[in-house]
């Protein structure tokens, strides 16, 4: 079952169960989806459908750090539960000691070596986590690695 199917599929669940808060959230991704698709006027796959649910859970992170700061402990609550809900159709995020092995693993293949080197090593870096770890994270990992 891909990730279309199993958003369907979640969101029918979520319809039978009256599950009113995760079938908002499932709607609000699947119309995420469904708005890149117009975009580029054909189907998404498997990648491409990741990249659109990474990118719903990016901004639910950003608002919830917005939020946070704000004092917004109302709607905390709210984008937390989104962000868990989101999370089930990533696939498995790295730990940090796995992005740090992937990370020195790539400094050897390209050569970097310095902070010149960042957007060397960060071009055949992201590809290898693309949707299985935050973008901040890798970063903030390769700047303590190339100091």
């Amino acid at each position: 079952m891909n990730l279309e199917e199993r958003l369907n599929e979640d969101m029918k669940q979520a319809m039978k169960a009256g599950d009113k808060f995760r079938l908002q959230t499932i709607r609000m991704v699947r119309s995420s989806i469904k708005n890149q698709e117009i975009e580029l006027r054909r189907p998404l796959d498997d990648n491409e459908l990741i990249q659109v649910v990474s990118r719903e859970l990016k901004q639910r992170r950003d608002s919830l750090q917005d939020f946070q700061r704000g004092g917004r402990e109302d709607l905390v609550a709210g984008v937390s539960a989104e962000i868990d809900i989101i999370s089930q159709y990533l696939p498995q995020q790295l730990t940090e000691e796995e992005i740090k092995d992937i990370v020195m693993q790539t400094m050897q293949e390209t050569g970097a070596s310095s902070k010149a080197d960042l957007g060397k090593l960060m071009g055949a870096l992201m590809p290898k986590v693309k949707g299985r770890a935050d973008g901040k994270l890798v970063n903030q990992l390769v700047q303590q690695l190339l100091s």
